[in-house]
């Protein structure tokens, strides 16, 4: 028996020494590793999803962008309008990048201002009461108008909209995003009554 027992103990430690086989399933509750191939394998999968995320976080972000502008946009030309009736005089919707005066370059993402125009010249003039001044909202995204609203939109007293010869004005502001992950185009219509509206547009409508 005193022979045996010795034997018997080295084995038994043998037997605790010995670890099996890890397996996956059970690697997250023990303290077995990954192998050097099981880890490049689940980073090469995350490189490929990040891939596909990517773009379309992009485009996502860039149509929130177009819906804030034009969102914003739309409630200036309608605050403009309200203010010229409300007034009883001509109000003016200028892009401006000072928020003082209204720009003579660039697109009317830079900023805009409304304002009483006194004088119907579609310029801001000392005395002249602001009554907004938006600046640049996002980085990103393009807003231009064709010809007729490319500089102002000026409302008459009975909320018409009227350039400063007294023709009807009217016109297509159309916001493009700024990255092409996105295809999301908007366009703001204004008519010679003075009403906007948004509407979707297209890649071919971008300038």
């Amino acid at each position: 028996m005193t022979e045996l027992w010795p034997s018997r103990t080295m084995a038994a430690m043998a037997r605790a020494t010995h670890h099996p086989p890890c397996r996956v399933s059970a690697r997250i509750f023990s303290g077995c590793g990954f192998t050097l191939v099981e880890l490049l394998l689940v980073l090469a999968i995350g490189a490929i999803l990040t891939l596909i995320a990517v773009p379309s976080m992009s485009g996502f972000l860039s149509s929130q962008k177009v819906s804030s502008l034009s969102a914003v946009f739309l409630s200036s030309l309608n605050l403009a309008r309200s203010e010229a009736i409300k007034r009883n005089a001509r109000a003016v919707l200028c892009r401006s990048a000072n928020g003082l005066s209204c720009g003579g370059s660039g697109g009317w993402e830079q900023g805009w201002i409304v304002f009483h125009d006194a004088n119907n010249n579609a310029q801001a003039d000392p005395g002249e009461t602001i009554v907004l001044q938006q600046a640049v909202l996002v980085s990103g995204p393009r807003l231009s108008g064709n010809a007729q609203v490319a500089n102002y939109v000026s409302f008459s007293a009975s909320g018409s909209a009227k350039l400063v010869s007294g023709a009807f004005q009217a016109g297509t502001f159309t916001l493009c995003p700024g990255s092409a992950a996105s295809s999301d185009v908007r366009q703001i219509i204004l008519s010679s009554t003075g009403r906007a509206r948004s509407q979707s547009g297209s890649a071919a409508d971008c300038p």
